[in-house]
């Protein structure tokens, strides 16, 4: 499966704006063959308690609904 990264890019784009309000920010680290997304969250995210529901109600849910053939996302330190 090839995942074009300017898709994943581009919906990572549309979540940062939130991310940024509360002083943190995501980074794409990598995209694998069998379709899992690696992110870092940065910032005030990396310390934040709620970073695993950010990474799923926000990060993961946005990726999903925008590029399909993602499978999961993964945050990475």
């Amino acid at each position: 499966m090839n995942i074009p990264k300017e898709k994943v890019l581009k919906s990572l784009e549309g979540i940062r704006p939130y991310l940024q309000a509360d002083n943190g920010d995501v980074e794409l680290i990598e995209i694998s063959e069998d379709g899992i997304v690696k992110v870092k969250l940065t910032g005030e995210c990396a310390v934040c308690p709620m970073s695993v529901m950010t990474l799923r109600a926000g990060v993961e849910r946005a990726l999903l609904l925008d590029v399909p053939e993602i499978r999961r996302v993964e945050s990475v330190s």
